[in-house]
């Protein structure tokens, strides 16, 4: 993968790895969701939402202005509510705990009943796994998984926490890894790569093009624009093929990247450009990168 040498990816043994043909003999296409040009799904006093799905996760977009509580869940796995501005906060209630989670944290809500209520104005993302059905039936682009994507294996959980599942936050505001943009948190269900905000254009001559081979990679734009840079390889098979696409987003928006496409996402708004990346389950190049996962400490990794 052509990562620069001071991209900390670079060091990654995927990236080390030689280039092989992918396995495949069909692709699935991108999936986009630019929520500023859409209707919310759901509207109530002090709260917007849209939603957006991939194979394995549904994304929520919330943009709220008030008090407001959100349905109350009853997951068989772990998800996360991100508070990405400072002066929005959250009471969670689950496992028999009440916390209050202050702006600009990640928290992961354990399996079981569980409820999250919202004050203040900013902007709030829920990522759960797309087994909530009545989530993925608002998704934006829920037609598009009728029939399951091409090249994703079955989902598997993370192994649970040592000390139990419950209320877990994280500050997003603390520093970023030594020489890198990146804040990985993960958890039974998925991985959040919390990337610092780039000021100005993307240096056109230092992207980043890089494939996933199983996995897909939700780029949520929460400033600014990018222009999505996708291609896909070629196989024997002529009829598969896919032209490029260079696709420009604005804010906000989420980007689904399928597998094995070749992607990188530049960045090019004259202010702020921050673009978050998830992944659903934990990605494993990553966790082996010791330091790199900042909450490493609370989930192990498959044996």
């Amino acid at each position: 993968m052509p990562y620069g040498s001071e991209d900390p990816r670079s060091k990654l043994a995927t990236a080390a790895a030689p280039a092989a043909a992918p396995p495949v003999v069909d692709y699935s296409g991108m999936e986009y969701a630019e929520f500023a040009e859409l209707p919310p799904a759901h509207t109530v006093d002090g709260r917007r939402d849209w939603y957006a799905r991939g194979q394995n996760l549904v994304l929520g977009w919330s943009e709220a202005s008030g008090e407001s509580a959100y349905e109350p869940r009853d997951e068989a796995e772990e998800y996360v509510v991100i508070t990405a501005d400072p002066d929005v906060s959250l009471t969670v209630e689950a496992g028999g705990e009440t916390v209050e989670v202050p702006g600009e944290r990640l928290v992961v809500v354990p399996p079981g009943p569980s409820r999250v209520s919202v004050h203040g104005t900013g902007r709030v993302v829920r990522l759960i796994r797309s087994s909530a059905e009545d989530l993925a039936a608002l998704a934006v682009n829920q037609d598009s998984y009728a029939v399951a994507h091409h090249n994703i294996p079955p989902f598997e959980a993370w192994p649970a926490p040592p000390e139990g599942y419950r209320i877990r936050v994280y500050d997003l505001t603390v520093p970023t890894l030594p020489g890198s943009p990146f804040r990985l948190f993960r958890c039974t269900t998925m991985m959040v790569n919390w990337i610092a905000p780039h000021e100005g254009p993307r240096d056109p001559q230092r992207l980043s093009p890089h494939h996933h081979d199983d996995f897909e990679q939700y780029s949520l734009a929460i400033a600014g624009e990018y222009v999505h840079h996708i291609r896909w390889p070629w196989t024997t098979d002529r009829t598969v093929w896919r032209e490029d696409e260079h696709r420009r987003v604005s804010t906000p928006s989420l980007a689904v990247i399928p597998p094995p496409s070749q992607h990188t996402s530049e960045a090019v708004a004259a202010g702020t450009n921050r673009l978050v990346d998830i992944f659903s389950p934990p990605r494993f190049d990553f966790s082996a990168m010791e330091g790199w996962v900042l909450n490493a400490d609370d989930y192990p990794v498959p044996a």
